[in-house]
């Protein structure tokens, strides 16, 4: 990795079947270094499958994926990356002092002020055993060991699910930080949307195992507004009402619904609007939680994001197996 390529991660047409159908299916982007990602989608829309290729413990059934341009079936990235699965696997019979020495053993570029930080904030004792800690006290473990190891890329799987409040702030500020400081990129799955759209300047969306936006945030939430109009009778005679016919034909709807004679919409505009139609601008949250409720919307791949069509075609690219029928 002594040339590192300007792509964090590089996925075409990555996929993985198993024995019940696929869990992740033709996904292809690229995401930039040196961002906060927010991988984001609801249960079973394989972002674990995702995060599980690019840590290597989940073989690809197709396509390829690229880690700052080296292969992720070559050894090499394992130096550059740090995972926290959502189970926080840690060996149970260490105590936490010996658990930082072994994060301090088995990584050289090992940074053991932020770790030791990380574990005295959340008062934890450095002669505790790993089996006697909370699920809270277990994940800031876990994290110290993932920032002590100083990575290129740090993986993070619902990490904060078990943290109280003022646990996950402080810890949002050191990604934040990390990034801004370190050049890290993060890329971290959660359900905590509000807390999301405060920490990530990235966005991923999964959906039934495929790619639903990808994009900078500051670039794909703007290009959304919220719409709210009277709505226009059906034609059927039997005085109902439905969203007005010009909206689909002239704007990208990503989610309708009408209540009473007032219809309510998020669209990608694609022309003026009627005087007529208040507007407003949503929140990343807004934009996000439409898209999740909306599986049959477009997809919103910002040109960034996209990935050459070739771009997986050449040797030495990483799995490009044909999944089986």
């Amino acid at each position: 990795m002594s040339d590192p390529s300007p792509w964090a991660v590089e996925a075409h047409r990555l996929g993985k079947k198993y024995r019940r159908g696929w869990a992740l299916r033709d996904c292809s982007f690229r995401l930039p270094a040196g961002h906060v990602c927010a991988l984001v989608g609801p249960n079973g829309a394989g972002k674990s499958t995702f995060l599980g290729t690019a840590t290597r413990l989940v073989r690809p059934t197709t396509g390829t994926l690229r880690l700052f341009g080296v292969p992720v079936s070559d050894p090499a990235v394992l130096e550059h990356i740090a995972y926290v699965a959502q189970d926080k696997p840690l060996y149970e019979r260490f105590t936490v002092a010996e658990t930082l020495r072994m994060g301090r053993e088995l990584n050289p570029r090992w940074d053991d002020a932020t770790a030791e930080r990380i574990v005295r904030a959340g008062r934890i004792p450095l002669d505790a055993r790993v089996a006697t800690l909370s699920g809270g006290q277990r994940t800031r473990v876990a994290l110290a060991l993932a920032f002590g190891k100083r990575p290129k890329l740090l993986l993070l799987d619902e990490p904060m699910a078990d943290l109280d409040p003022l646990a996950r702030h402080e810890l949002s500020g050191l990604l934040m930080a990390e990034a801004a400081e370190h050049g890290t990129t993060v890329v971290m799955s959660s359900h905590l949307l509000s807390e999301m759209a405060d920490m990530c300047d990235y966005l991923l969306m999964l959906s039934e195992g495929q790619l639903r936006m990808a994009g900078r945030t500051e670039e794909l939430v703007p290009g959304h507004l919220l719409v709210t109009g009277l709505a226009e009778q059906d034609g059927t005679g039997a005085g109902t009402f439905g969203v007005p016919a010009g909206l689909a034909g002239h704007h990208t709807v990503v989610e309708s619904r009408v209540a009473g004679r007032q219809f309510t919409a998020l669209i990608r505009p694609g022309g003026p609007l009627p005087d007529a139609w208040e507007t407003n601008e949503p929140s990343m949250e807004e934009v996000l939680l439409a898209y999740l409720r909306s599986p049959g919307a477009p997809p919103l791949i910002a040109e960034e994001a996209r990935v050459a069509p070739d771009a997986g075609t050449g040797p030495g690219t990483g799995d490009d197996r044909e999944a089986a029928a």
